[in-house]
């Protein structure tokens, strides 16, 4: 008996299970795993087997259905982890600029939470936006000058000032944005558009994450289950690129062995994983087989997709130079164009620097200069390739600033957590371009119009793709679970 079956056989369920979903395209490409050429007659049983496991977008390059036609194909999402502060980005205000130093009202505030970094100080002072802000395009979009590239696509984003969360800490809430409850342990939103629709591309994932290189000494923490699965099959998990070394680890094979000899070992591999679901018929035995199959392909199709040597100049003049500097913010906004060309369905850019209760007049500069132009050229860019209007766009983070102070004076204060209300913006993929949607009281405080939860910015995302978010879910431990849980309403009026 070969020595992997007989520990295979060994193995209780619990371990088994234990095991299996600790297995990724990591672990496929450490057992050097390699190159398609799998018999036609193995690769059907096993996408015939994915179709009753893992759910309507099942197999590589095998889109799942819709229910109504899409306006986007796919999916980047530019998470400003930490919180900007909408008063400083696009919620003008400027009737702060004569409340500047004033204490917030016991009326505007009307006992809302507070968190534990502020609620012992005594006096709340109102603080002005610490830059300017202007109107821009045809549509006089108001833009801070904090972020002057994003001046240039004043007429294609749609800006929500009406955003808000039940959330007031960053772990929560940056887990409720991204999996739609606040404790850890359901799938990310990446994961559940994976399962819903698959993928379009047959050598690279369906859901892709990169994480910004981090200049600022209290950036809040990035962790893989904010792209994980949880409990749907591992297969729609979202897999990181990384900016240093290899793209993913393991991927190159470490053993010298020719492609034949990786092929020979993948078949027996399958065969092996046969043998064990026959055994014990976990579903998840076909996953990892996929994931092998997926890891060998991105031994070719990643080190493609990561060279961008063949970029012309024009490209670097869009983005800037720091797009040649791999991890930087404008680096991953050009790798995400890439993959979206490559029929990439979800990927998510993670910048973490938002979060400044102290320093914030200087440090939000620094951070705002980081992501404007990346973000601002991935815009331009989609747009210039006629991608903008199949794919959908989102910049925001976890939750808002306050507006009053917290410590320092004008020239160091910081912000608070503010759940109440914060701005993001979305572009392409089947939204009005050069809108704004809701509003904000005089204290940029309370919202007063067309209020947005986490649960409806979801829901509009997944409409978008043609999913009724009502509809797609998923059945665990006798319970149908969705992203919006029981939650979420279409924001039809920001549609085109």
């Amino acid at each position: 008996m070969h020595p992997f079956e007989d520990y295979c056989q060994r193995q209780n369920r619990r371990q088994f299970l234990g095991a299996a979903s600790r297995v990724g395209i990591g672990m496929a490409a450490f057992y050097s795993l390699m190159r398609s050429g799998t018999s036609a007659v193995a690769l059907d049983d096993l996408k015939n087997s994915l179709a009753i496991s893992n759910g309507p977008g099942y197999g590589p390059g095998k889109p799942g259905p819709v229910h109504f036609p899409p306006t986007a194909k796919r999916v980047i999402y530019l998470c400003q982890s930490g919180a900007p502060s909408q008063i400083d980005t696009f919620d003008y205000k400027p009737t702060l600029s004569k409340l500047n130093g004033q204490e917030l009202p016991d009326s505007i505030r009307n006992g809302q939470r507070l968190t534990g970094m502020t609620s012992g100080q005594t006096k709340f002072p109102a603080a002005q936006s610490i830059a300017p802000f202007r109107q821009h395009g045809k549509s006089g979009q108001w833009i801070s000058d904090l972020l002057p590239h994003h001046h240039k696509i004043a007429d294609d984003i749609c800006v929500i000032n009406s955003m808000y969360t039940e959330a007031i800490n960053h772990d929560p809430a940056i887990t409720f944005f991204q999996t739609g409850h606040q404790q850890p342990g359901r799938p990310s939103i990446g994961a559940w558009t994976s399962y819903g629709l698959g993928s379009e591309s047959e050598n690279l994932p369906a859901y892709v994450v990169l994480l910004d290189k981090n200049s600022d000494p209290q950036a809040q923490p990035n962790y893989s289950r904010l792209w994980g699965s949880a409990f749907l099959p591992s297969n729609h998990q979202g897999v990181k690129l990384r900016s240093e070394g290899n793209p993913v680890l393991y991927l190159k094979d470490p053993t010298g062995e020719t492609l034949a000899q990786q092929r020979k070992m993948l078949d027996g591999l399958a065969q092996l994983n046969s043998l064990h679901k026959q055994a014990v018929g976990d579903p998840e035995i076909d996953t990892r087989v996929a994931a092998y199959e997926m890891a060998y392909r991105m031994q070719t199709s990643v080190p493609d997709l990561t060279d961008i040597s063949s970029e012309p100049e024009s490209t670097f003049k869009l983005y800037g130079d720091e797009a040649k500097v791999p991890g930087t913010h404008a680096a991953n906004c050009l790798l995400a164009r890439r993959l979206a060309e490559k029929g990439v369905r979800f990927i998510q850019i993670y910048h973490r620097g938002w979060d400044h209760h102290s320093g914030l007049p200087s440090r939000h500069r620094k951070i705002a200069k980081e992501v404007d132009q990346g973000s601002a050229a991935l815009i331009m860019d989609l747009k210039a390739r006629g991608m903008l209007e199949d794919t959908l766009v989102i910049w925001g983070g976890e939750f808002g600033r306050t507006v009053y102070r917290q410590g320092g004076n004008e020239s160091n204060f910081g912000r608070d957590h503010h759940p109440r209300c914060f701005s993001i913006w979305m572009a392409g993929g089947g939204v009005k371009q050069g809108y704004r949607y809701g509003e904000t009281d005089d204290w940029c405080y309370n919202i007063t119009r067309d209020p947005m939860h986490v649960h409806d910015l979801n829901a509009t995302l997944l409409h978008t793709l043609g999913i009724n978010h009502e509809a797609l879910t998923y059945r665990f431990q006798g319970r149908d679970y969705r992203l919006t849980d029981v939650h979420g309403n279409v924001a039809k009026s920001i549609l085109a």
